[in-house]
Formats: C-alpha cells, sequence, structure tokens
C-alpha cells in the first residue's frame, strides 16, 4: 500500500437475535455492535421509524456525523493554510432522506451549519469563503453522490 492509500476497517457484529433468528419482521431486534480495535463500541441499531432502538446511533446519523466531522476538520486544514486562526467551531448539521414506494431509499441532501469563530475581525470573510474549499477537499463528501451545502455563519470572538 502506498502513501496515497489508506485502508480502514472494522466490525459490525449483529446482536439482535431475540431467540428465533429473522423468523418474522419484527421477530428480532435491529441492536449491533460497531466494533473498531482500541476504540469504544458505538451500540448501532436501526432508526426508530425502522423498529431500532432509539437509545443506540443509526447509520442515518452516523453518515451525518460523518460528513459534519470531515467538513469541519477539512475546514480547520484550509484555515490554517490561509493563516486563519479559528477560535471556535459548531456545527447544528441537517440531513433529509426520502424513502421510496419499494422500501428502498436514499438521502437527498444534506446542509451544514458551521458556526466558526475567528480571532481577527479582518478574516472574517475569508473564513467565510473557506468553507467551498474544505467541501472540495472533504474525503466524504467527495464520496457520496448527494449534494452536501452549506449555510455558515463566522463570528468574530
Amino acid at each position: 500500500m502506498s502513501l496515497h492509500e489508506h485502508s480502514y476497517a472494522l466490525t459490525v457484529q449483529w446482536t439482535g437475535n431475540l431467540g428465533e433468528g429473522t423468523s418474522s419482521y419484527r421477530g428480532y431486534s435491529r441492536d449491533h455492535d460497531v466494533l473498531i480495535p482500541g476504540l469504544p463500541v458505538i451500540k448501532g441499531s436501526a432508526d426508530p421509524t425502522f423498529h431500532g432502538d432509539r437509545e443506540r446511533y443509526n447509520p442515518e446519523q452516523l453518515l451525518l456525523a460523518a460528513l459534519a466531522q470531515c467538513h469541519m476538520l477539512s475546514y480547520l486544514h484550509v484555515a490554517v493554510k490561509h493563516g486563519v486562526v479559528v477560535t471556535g467551531y459548531r456545527d447544528d448539521a441537517s440531513g433529509l432522506m426520502r424513502l421510496n414506494r419499494d422500501g428502498s431509499g436514499q438521502f437527498e441532501s444534506v446542509t451544514l451549519h458551521p458556526r466558526v469563530t475567528v480571532a481577527d475581525a479582518g478574516q472574517a470573510d475569508l473564513a467565510a469563503r473557506l468553507h467551498h474549499e474544505a467541501n472540495q477537499v472533504c474525503f466524504i463528501a467527495r464520496s457520496v453522490n448527494f449534494p452536501v451545502d452549506h449555510e455558515p455563519e463566522t463570528v468574530v470572538g
């Protein structure tokens, strides 16, 4: 493997066999664990709409989290590259998933709402423009087939 390739691995283990496996649609739990060596277990399930446990993370939430995390990390990177000092970052991200008549579905869009605090008022305009560049280098945003929009707010603090 070259320095330009990165490989990731994890284990998803279904923990929802209630004794009869998948003998009926409501006869099993959607609970599962995401196992990554050396890290805490991620307790997963389906969205409650799909008979999942609301006390566990669902894949749709984790996809949204991955996009928001990736944008933040990409944004911080491009901020450093352009000399913009960021002192705070918060994103209240949202996503829209549409279900189809055949039971399938897909994300239609994600909107990130990053609120970035910069140290210098003179950098606020540049800081706002950097979201486009961050989106261009975000590995996750570049990998999905739906739009990832941004409605940033830049404040000085």
